[in-house]
């Protein structure tokens, strides 16, 4: 068999080299549409370590290399249909427009960069496929392999690719799943028009399916009949029913079937054919009902009506499905949407109500959205922040929805990478990622401190672990430190500044910490440190900036059993829009996108009871929400926001109804 080969394809021994597989545990960090009494069921579940808990379809915000092998000890040879649509030109795939909305309208708009995390995981990773080619084939050899461990062995994949490496892809995934198991080249012309000055204009992406066997679903599809022809060889009944007339015989293979009446007269049928009917009161059925026609030559014509009668069978060029254009209902201003009717195909072909679908570049949730729609259930993933709320929004507008779950690899990732970085002897591993970190912040390590492990200018810096966020109790600690450490030894800080950067935070920080530390007269700013941390060569090209967390300020209400919760103010880090677009925002509730209340929280996850958002449809956006309590009592509530961005912060409040 042709087979492509690539750098460190092989390794020493001629063996091929498996895709690094670590089997990471997933965290769920939000829970969507769960019905209160779901919810204390799951939770049941979870502390007695039962097993059969309802399913939930899953949105996973993470990079594939690490959510597919985790995904594997429970979904092994378990998923019925894969659709991919891994990113072509990485630049433009992972670029979005931002739009800042006013009383209804958009009245200023810029595109979102792709965050380095982003780029790197498939620029550097493999880079422009027309000069790194050996390693974009190595990164997509390894997913496949991944993914056929994953796939059912009656299921099927379907690989969306474009001009760029399809034909490179065609081979590697023959050496994957199999020649044999090709099914189909799908040829999807997405544009009418495209114009390339210099060449025939690209306006069609190319669909590869394969199946894991040969047992595999498959329902053949059905278009609809053109204009032209409808008019061509369809006419009107007497109630304005459309309908063609046809042969109603059939091949008899070499004999001539038996003569049947039709009306007074007893036909036979032409030679080496038969009548499609082999009972005679059936043929005086149709003729009673009109159904039957006998022609000015005397020849019986069968009535086939438009809406009952499939349309032309579906093939390998799909042209009546166009792209998602600017109009579209369905659209999300996401880059690389695809129309839903392409997915609806590929979902109704390839697996049946029930089956498990799964989509590990999501993007804007289109294939997410049509297994909901159809019964499925599903798994999409997503690098891309902005693509996972977009998902989760999406969904939130599909009637019905079933409840869902939004998962992350979190703290288990970040200890894998500091192991690999900084090797397994617990103190020395902790003692050179602080450094690490601190670097990365252009600061210098301290010696002596518990909480304060650098300085930066004239401020002190507190690195957070990888495996737990900073809470208000960490902050304490930290101020209390710094408020001992004032003017003692030559190290000492000189002023009212403590920078703490962390992975993750507890929901009630950025109010209730910053509180604590106004309180002690300390200066402290909070400072999340980046995913890119993680991507060695982000770290290389000195791709890792620290932001600010957002400030969120919220008030509540009671009466009786009954509580109001209102965003009062939102202030966002800036580091991302452009000065031009700051000046038109003239108030605070622009930069909210979409926000939510868990308004029982059991200090775990966060469990997605109300929510508010954006739509094309109801661009305004309300800031206050309330609940009437069934009993009185204390309660702890969340507010979960996410602004235009995509960012989300979250905020933690105690009422008693």
């Amino acid at each position: 068999m042709v087979e492509l080969t690539w750098e460190k394809k092989y390794d020493q021994s001629h063996n091929k080299t498996a895709p690094v597989s670590v089997a990471l545990p997933f965290q769920t960090i939000e829970t969507i549409n769960e019905s209160s009494q779901q919810r204390q069921k799951s939770i049941e579940s979870f502390v007695s370590g039962r097993e059969g808990a309802e399913w939930r379809n899953r949105l996973i915000w993470g990079d594939k290399k690490y959510v597919l092998p985790s995904l594997l000890p429970e979904f092994a040879n378990a998923v019925d249909l894969i659709y991919i649509d891994p990113p072509f030109d990485t630049g433009a795939d992972f670029s979005y427009p931002v739009e800042v909305p006013d009383h209804g309208e958009a009245v200023a708009s810029f595109t979102k960069l792709p965050s380095v995390i982003e780029q790197k995981a498939y620029r550097d990773t493999w880079g422009d496929a027309s000069t790194h080619l050996d390693s974009y084939l190595k990164w997509f050899y390894e997913t496949l392999i991944l993914l056929s461990k994953l796939l059912k062995p009656t299921g099927s994949i379907y690989i969306h690719l474009d001009w760029h490496v399809a034909q490179y892809a065609k081979v590697i995934a023959d050496e994957v799943f199999g020649r044999e198991n090709f099914r189909s080249e799908i040829i999807w012309q997405r544009f009418l028009f495209h114009s390339d000055a210099k060449r025939f204009g690209m306006v069609h992406d190319t669909l590869l399916w394969y199946s894991k066997s040969d047992q595999y679903t498959y329902v053949p599809q059905y278009g609809e009949w053109g204009e032209k022809y409808v008019k061509s060889h369809f006419m009107k009944d007497k109630d304005g029913r459309l309908y063609t007339l046809d042969n109603p015989t059939a091949p008899s293979h070499g004999s001539t079937g038996k003569p049947m009446r039709f009306g007074g007269k007893l036909l036979a049928p032409p030679k080496g054919t038969m009548w499609r009917w082999a009972d005679q009161s059936y043929v005086d059925q149709m003729l009673k009902e009109g159904k039957i026609v006998i022609t000015s030559t005397g020849r019986p014509r069968v009535k086939r009506y438009l809406d009952e009668k499939a349309g032309p069978t579906v093939h390998s060029i799909w042209t009546d499905i166009p792209g998602v254009n600017s109009q579209a209902k369905e659209r999300t201003g996401f880059p690389t949407q695809k129309p839903e009717a392409l997915l609806k195909r590929i979902i109704d072909a390839s697996s049946k109500p029930g089956d498990l679908v799964l989509d590990c570049f999501c993007g804007s949730g289109t294939a997410a959205v049509v297994a909901e729609k159809t019964g499925r259930r599903w798994i999409a993933c997503d690098l891309s922040r902005f693509a996972v709320h977009t998902t989760r929004k999406r969904l939130l507008g599909v009637e019905n929805v079933k409840p869902f779950v939004i998962q992350n690899l979190g703290k288990y990732e970040r200890q894998v990478w500091q192991t690999a970085e900084f090797g397994d002897e617990r103190d020395a591993r902790i003692h050179s990622y602080t450094n690490f970190i601190l670097a990365l912040y252009s600061a210098q390590p301290l010696v002596g401190y518990e909480w304060l492990h650098g300085k930066k200018r004239n401020r002190l810096v507190h690195v957070g672990s990888v495996d737990s966020p900073i809470s208000a109790l960490d902050v304490g600690q930290i101020v209390a430190e710094f408020k001992r450490s004032v003017g003692v030894g030559r190290e000492a800080p000189r002023t009212n500044g403590v920078d703490v950067l962390g992975w993750d935070f507890a929901f009630e920080m950025n109010e209730l910490a910053r509180q604590q530390a106004d309180k002690a007269g300390v200066d402290v700013r909070f400072f999340r440190i980046p995913t890119e941390v993680l991507d060695k060569r982000a770290v290389e090209q000195g791709d890792v900036h620290f932001f600010e967390l957002a400030s969120l300020d919220v008030g509540t209400k009671t009466s009786g059993k009954k509580t109001s919760v209102s965003i009062n103010d939102f202030v966002i880090p800036l580091d991302d829009v452009p000065a031009d677009v700051q000046k038109t925002v003239k108030h605070w509730s622009q930069w909210i996108d979409y926000w939510a209340m868990d308004w029982d929280n059991k200090n775990d996850t966060f469990h997605n009871e109300w929510q508010e958002y954006r739509t094309a449809e109801k661009p305004k956006l309300a800031t206050s929400a309330s609940k009437t309590y069934d009993n009185h009592g204390e309660y702890r509530v969340l507010v979960k926001v996410i602004d235009i961005l995509g960012n989300d912060t979250t905020k933690m409040l105690t009422v008693k109804v």
